[in-house]
């Protein structure tokens, strides 16, 4: 099933097939099936045309979700960075930008540095 140009698998409760899309979680998903007085316990393959087009005109109406929301995002970023902020910085050098530790997490961000003496090298072959 297709539902705003997303696949959205058929085997699953509508609650959960929800959150396939970007920026729908499980609190969102609840709140769009009430408003929409959808049965969660439905299979997204049991659902009728009439029902996928209450929860598509809702979440179109009240929603940015998909390519919209991730543009938003981006838009944001790059305004903090162009601000020249912190966080900014933070994101173009590509670190963690919420106070987390980059000492000992974040090796894969910053290029899988080991700063040990044995970790890194490589294993002597057997003769």
């Amino acid at each position: 099933m297709r539902l705003l140009g997303i696949n959205i698998p058929d085997n699953k409760r509508i609650i959960i097939a929800l959150a396939y899309l970007y920026g729908i979680g499980p609190t969102r998903a609840a709140e769009i099936l009430t408003a929409t007085k959808i049965n969660p316990d439905k299979r997204a393959s049991t659902l009728d045309l009439n029902e996928v087009n209450k929860i598509k005109e809702y979440v179109e109406k009240h929603f940015k979700i998909e390519g919209e929301l991730r543009q938003i995002i981006k838009q944001n970023i790059a305004l903090l960075k162009d601000l020249q902020t912190y966080r900014g910085a933070r994101h173009a050098r590509r670190l963690p930008v919420r106070g987390q530790r980059t000492k000992t997490n974040s090796r894969t961000v910053r290029g899988n540095v080991r700063k040990t003496a044995g970790s890194g090298k490589r294993k002597v072959a057997l003769k």
